[in-house]
């Protein structure tokens, strides 16, 4: 049987997963009777809840050729936000080609480019499929020609930008050669990845080696260690070694368990050779970017490098009056361990503990990366106190600051694209590229500052009436480019504790817009509305009625409140200012100041304009 490996790469959004799925049925791989989700490679619940791929996960489809040739092709699905571009990093390295899927309206996008830059400087020769081509606004001609603009500015070489094209629909299940087909199966597809992707090309005759690319943890195994053996066999209860990237030994055993994939399964096998994608435990402290291999070999096979965190917030211990009423994983020796096991599963975060050993500062690639964190670990049954994100800060050859800089790739209604510039120029963007994209839609691509994008997202959303599509890619390290306005608008903060109160709540209302309804409660310092001023306002959520011995006829007891504005997590984190945090529990996101007594608040802001 050959074998082939291959990673399909996306954008956000542009039907990766479903034709996994199809891939799947139609190799056979499952009954016709079988019942299976939709999207099954998106196991994990924030994925099938947000509809995006976060963790890269490797499967196998073994496909009989209509001339009845057997291959076993190893995919890998990758995550298509730049966010998760750690995952993306380590498993190319395991694959010897890729499918780059692209949207026929919507074309390359910055994910895309993002990964694909990956790929192409590994030497993998891709296959261009365009996918929904029965989309009713589809552009297939002007998307192929943005994909070969994108090799080329990714400096792809001869053989690279001779790529073969595939016309498919993923949710119907079909790929073809030929633009026009709209039916049909996806045998096309499966013949090119034959044709097309080479053999590993490995020496299965050395001695074993193998690139742990991804960890996890299994109740009954222990640590599993996931990557593909680059040379070599490996059998069962083999004696092994880890060694790390400078070549010293780590730790010494065997492996106790070799497992293959086979759909979305894990099967345990005897053997494995070199070319095979697998799973491997029976090691305590090895991790990602260590060499696996016979205790023979000394020399560590070389990982690629991991582009560094841009952004970090910090996880302090909730101390917060409601600390410990709704969370069972409350102390700092948990959230460390938590962090910890993070960390070392995920190259791209990096975790510093503070002085005081109460807080944690989390870096990693992007809001939505340490969102996805946030919310693990407060279903996890952790409560955290999260400061505003900031950027990390470098510095060029003249030691002048410099800061990270993002491209965005802004598709919005024509009627708002002046709207849309205009607040982004605030911010420091530069605009580089303007045009009309179809459907009385313009695309306007910025260079902008990480820093002046924190909390924009959701004013672009108001701005664009929630038309408008964002989408960002960190760039490069440029120079400083001085104060950012932040929110323009202060805060309503109770002045105590208690419950909220209608009587109370309706007057506040002409004051701005309230973050918490009638019940709720409350603790001095914590945030209850927004201030429809710049200043913060201190205010009573709480004070109910006088009761006097005369009665009125009611109606001014009848009060109607609007529906309060509910921020999502990762809306509560970009919206905070630096004085600020959002407390987060299994149950409840809040916010609060980061000193609720009035007085330190006060003190704190005499001393910082000092």
């Amino acid at each position: 049987m050959s074998l082939r490996n291959v990673a399909i790469i996306a954008h956000v959004d542009h039907g990766k997963t479903t034709l996994v799925d199809q891939l799947f049925r139609q190799s056979g791989t499952f009954r016709d009777n079988q019942r299976i989700e939709e999207r099954a490679m998106d196991s994990n619940d924030l994925e099938k809840e947000r509809g995006i791929t976060i963790l890269a996960k490797p499967t196998s489809v073994e496909w009989v050729s209509p001339t009845g040739e057997h291959t076993r092709i190893n995919i890998v699905d990758t995550p298509g936000h730049a966010d998760f571009g750690g995952e993306v990093e380590r498993i190319l390295s395991m694959v010897d080609g890729v499918i780059l899927l692209v949207d026929s309206s919507e074309g390359a996008m910055p994910q895309t480019k993002f990964v694909t830059g990956k790929a192409l400087a590994l030497g993998l020769r891709p296959i261009v499929v365009v996918n929904k081509v029965d989309r009713p606004d589809e552009r297939i001609q002007e998307v192929l020609d943005e994909v070969f603009d994108l090799f080329v500015s990714l400096e792809a070489t001869d053989e690279q930008l001779d790529f073969p094209v595939l016309y498919a629909s993923g949710r119907n299940g079909y790929a073809s050669e030929d633009p026009s087909a709209r039916s049909g199966t996806l045998i096309p597809m499966f013949q090119k990845i034959v044709d097309h992707v080479p053999p590993p090309a490995l020496d299965v005759d050395a001695p074993f080696t193998f690139l742990v690319t991804l960890l996890d943890r299994d109740n009954f195994l222990g640590r599993v260690l996931t990557g593909r053996v680059t040379s070599g066999r490996v059998k069962v209860n083999q004696a092994i070694h880890a060694l790390d990237m400078d070549g010293n030994v780590i730790e010494t055993g065997r492996a106790s368990k070799i497992m293959s994939f086979q759909g979305l399964e894990r099967v345990p096998v005897d053997e494995a050779k070199a070319g095979d994608i697998i799973s491997l435990a029976g090691l305590a402290v090895a991790t990602v970017a260590n060499t696996i291999a016979d205790t023979s070999v000394t020399v560590p096979i070389q990982a690629q490098p991991i582009d560094p965190p841009t952004l970090s917030m910090r996880f302090a211990v909730n101390d917060s009056p409601m600390a410990g009423r709704e969370g069972s994983k409350v102390t700092s020796r948990m959230i460390r361990d938590r962090l910890a096991r993070e960390a070392e599963s995920n190259v791209a975060i990096k975790v510093t503990e503070s002085a005081d050993k109460d807080s944690f500062e989390v870096a990693g690639r992007g809001e939505l990366q340490l969102g996805v964190l946030i919310e693990t670990m407060r279903r996890e049954g952790y409560e955290l106190g999260i400061s505003r994100p900031r950027v990390l800060f470098g510095e060029d050859e003249t030691g002048g600051r410099t800061e990270p800089y993002e491209t965005v790739v802004i598709d919005v209604d024509e009627e708002f694209s002046g709207t849309v510039v205009e607040k982004m120029n605030i911010r420091k963007a530069e605009m580089t590229d303007m045009r009309p994209s179809g459907g009385g839609k313009t695309r306007i691509t910025f260079s902008a500052p990480s820093r002046g994008l924190i909390g924009y997202h959701g004013e672009f959303l108001s701005d664009t009436r929630g038309t408008g599509i964002m989408n960002r890619l960190f760039e490069k390290y440029g120079p400083h480019k001085g104060k950012i306005e932040g929110r323009k608008n202060g805060v309503l903060i109770s002045n105590g504790a208690g419950e909220a109160n209608a009587y109370a709540l309706g007057p506040l209302e002409e004051r701005g817009i309230l973050m918490v309804g009638v019940g709720e409660a409350l603790y001095e310092g914590m945030i209850v509305g927004e201030n429809a001023k710049p200043d913060d306002l201190e205010v009573n959520p709480m004070k109910s009625k006088a009761l006097t011995n005369f009665r009125a006829s009611g109606k001014d007891d009848a009060v109607r409140l609007t529906p309060p504005r509910r921020l999502t997590l990762e809306q509560a984190i970009a919206y905070i200012d630096d004085d600020e945090m959002v407390e987060v529990t299994p149950k409840s996101i809040r916010l609060r100041k980061r000193w609720l007594d009035p007085n330190e608040r006060k003190r704190q802001s005499r001393s910082k304009a000092a």
